[in-house]
């Protein structure tokens, strides 16, 4: 089992409901990736990790969305994959670039807050 799946598993025995424990997934991602960004981690390994990190995340996240048993509707499910599959890509982009990656994974970290936040809120409101 990946780092991210064995994480949403033991987390989700000490969360409320999946959906705030997808959100805290996700932040915690976007907290690595904001430690990138702000250059307080800039050893190439840790950078890696991070990557690693969140795109293991969006692999279950766009693997789950795939499931006949997920309740959610068509069009969404859709556009979560395709933005599964966007953040896999970028993230093997930034992992093998060459170049300084803290400036390019802003959008990872705008991504994974406003899902976190979504998530949030439509827990709120159930």
């Amino acid at each position: 089992m990946s780092n991210a799946a064995a994480t949403y598993a033991k987390n989700a025995q000490q969360t409320g409901t999946p959906r705030e424990l997808e959100a805290q997934l996700l932040m915690r991602a976007a907290a690595r990736l904001q430690a990138v960004h702000d250059g307080e981690v800039v050893k190439a390994e840790e950078v890696v990790s991070a990557l690693r990190y969140n795109r293991r995340l969006w692999i279950v996240f766009g693997g789950s969305v795939g499931r006949p048993e997920n309740p959610l509707p068509h069009p969404i499910k859709q556009n979560l994959a395709n933005l599964a599959n966007f953040i896999v890509k970028h993230s093997l982009s930034l992992e093998t670039s060459t170049e300084n990656t803290a400036g390019r994974i802003g959008v990872l970290i705008n991504i994974n807050r406003e899902i976190a936040a979504g998530l949030r809120t439509q827990a709120q409101a159930a």
